[in-house]
């Protein structure tokens, strides 16, 4: 009977902060998906620029096979696709509406092997390190690229739109923090004579501050728990709802990392506040109390 008076005691003093600190890791949560979101789509971006290594008149589809194998297991390679002369007859047909073999009796192209950069790899000075190392293989005549211009462009954009978005998350973590202090404090401050009169008794400042700190820490868990079932409940019916697959772009163990620290920025500041707030308090003679 006790051990249920003493949970249904936690539960009405700490309610209010559970609530309110659910709502702030809610936000932090969401704040944390769009950065994932943003570093991987930044990434993708990055993927995209394409690369192709134009074969010498004397090099066969199986050579251009050989040499896509070597660009396939160099660091910087993403993504690759050898073009057969066959395919790239094709579709030169397909892009222009000229038989080339019908104008010049014979196939004139040459095989090609389009190849695309990893996301660290997409830079001006890289990508011409990367062509100068693949025209260096034997059998290859020219490495096309995109132009620095293009490159240089698409990197600018890119580093603007991280710096935007670390510049919100900064705020909104400030914001965060000064919420949750705020209502821990408010907790603390509704305890304030609990906690003087235990000190005229004769409670230790560590007696009187433990179970304080402990059950505000207790509370930040709880409310990192529910704000990561709500995003994961809102993750899983995202599909359903005509939102798209925000699988695509945070995996679960992704998500589980960022729920895992939402519960421990609820734990560690509901007890890093709690303990700030009580050390105040304890300081306070009674007449100072009431102000």
């Amino acid at each position: 009977m006790e051990n249920k008076e003493v949970k249904i005691s936690f539960w009405a003093s700490h309610l209010t902060t559970i609530v309110s600190v659910t709502l702030v890791l809610l936000l932090v949560g969401i704040i944390a998906m769009v950065w994932v979101c943003a570093d991987n789509e930044t990434r993708r971006l990055r993927e995209r620029v394409e690369l192709s290594a134009v074969m010498s008149d004397s090099i066969g589809n199986a050579q251009a096979n050989e040499i896509g194998r070597r660009i396939s297991s160099a660091p910087f390679s993403k993504r690759v696709v050898v073009i057969s002369k066959e395919q790239a007859l094709k579709n030169w047909a397909d892009e222009t509406g000229e038989d080339l073999a019908e104008l010049y009796g014979v196939n004139p192209l040459t095989p090609e092997v389009s190849f695309t950069l990893k996301a660290d790899w997409n830079s001006v000075e890289k990508i011409e390190a990367v062509k100068n190392q693949v025209s260096a293989i034997p059998g290859v005549e020219s490495v096309d690229a995109p132009e620095s211009e293009m490159v240089e462009a698409m990197n600018s954009n890119i580093a603007g739109m991280t710096l935007v978005l670390g510049v919100v998350a900064i705020v909104m973590l400030v914001i965060s923090f000064v919420l949750i202090n705020n209502t821990v404090q408010l907790t603390i401050y509704s305890r304030r004579f609990t906690i003087h009169t235990m000190q005229l008794v004769g409670a230790t400042n560590g007696f009187i501050s433990r179970p304080v700190v402990s059950n505000n820490a207790l509370s930040g868990l709880i409310a990192g728990m529910l704000a990561s079932l709500f995003l994961a409940v809102a993750m899983a019916c995202a599909p359903y709802a005509g939102i798209g697959n925000i699988n695509s772009y945070i995996s679960w163990p992704v998500f589980g990392c960022i729920a895992g620290g939402m519960m421990l920025v609820g734990v560690v500041l509901c007890a890093l506040t709690a303990w700030i707030a009580t050390a105040k308090y304890l300081r306070k003679d009674y007449d100072e109390l009431f102000r």
